[in-house]
């Protein structure tokens, strides 16, 4: 709760006092922190209610979870291009890199929007507001496929297994807050293989920020990618 209500404190000083494009940016990147902290946070929780959630799927969405959890456990390092789109539909670029568990780092073009996980935190850096947040990673969805040993079905309850012409799509909420939003993780499949496309994020208003995954190479990237400090005159 703490963290959701300083990223809508976050979100209203960019809206504010932005110019456009800084705007976009900073309302996509809140939006979909804020509103995603519910669903990862209930990884932390038993497993009974994600047990039951399992038990109402079919042989064939359950072997489907157990792929998908297998492909981001062995999603050790990437590199590549993402398109964000916010609520409102405007989108913005940039690249990204992970390291797992719990690294990942997004540079934004154009705005140079920084939000970089160490592992612990995740951290939110924007020079031209010259603010700099930080959030628990357990308390944002990078979490949900950043652990160490990934699990999309524990912890969390699984709304439904859906099929589509070239892969899957999983989408989850967290038990304890029915209202409060859910998200998508969508999944490629091409001869057999494997490959997370994109995620979305849909707040208990119905709001959805999208983050496509345009490019995905393995990599390993440089650990410095992903310490990210308070620049100096930046505001928290």
């Amino acid at each position: 709760m703490r963290s959701l209500q300083r990223a809508l404190k976050t979100l209203t000083r960019a809206v504010s006092a932005a110019p456009i494009a800084a705007r976009i940016a900073a309302t996509a990147l809140v939006v979909a922190i804020a509103s995603g902290a519910p669903v990862s946070s209930a990884l932390a929780q038993s497993n009974a209610n994600a047990t039951a959630s399992r038990a109402r799927l079919s042989a064939a969405d359950r072997a489907l979870l157990d792929r998908a959890s297998a492909y981001l456990t062995n999603l050790s390092g990437a590199n590549g291009r993402f398109v964000q789109t916010d609520p409102s539909g405007r989108q913005i670029a940039g690249e990204y890199w992970i390291k797992r568990p719990g690294k990942i780092r997004f540079e934004y073009d154009r705005t140079g929007l920084l939000v970089v996980s160490d592992g612990t935190n995740v951290n939110v850096y924007d020079p031209r507001l010259k603010t700099f947040d930080r959030f628990p990673l357990a308390a944002t969805p990078l979490n949900l496929f950043l652990a160490r040993q990934v699990r999309v079905d524990r912890g969390v309850q699984v709304d439904s297994v859906r099929r589509a012409r070239d892969g899957f799509v999983i989408v989850a909420r967290d038990p304890r807050r029915q209202a409060e939003g859910s998200i998508a993780l969508i999944f490629n499949e091409t001869n057999g293989a494997l490959r997370l496309r994109e995620w979305t994020i849909t707040d208990g208003q119905g709001r959805r920020t999208r983050v496509q995954l345009t490019s995905l190479q393995t990599a390993s990237p440089d650990p410095a990618l992903f310490v990210l400090n308070a620049p100096a005159g930046t505001r928290r």
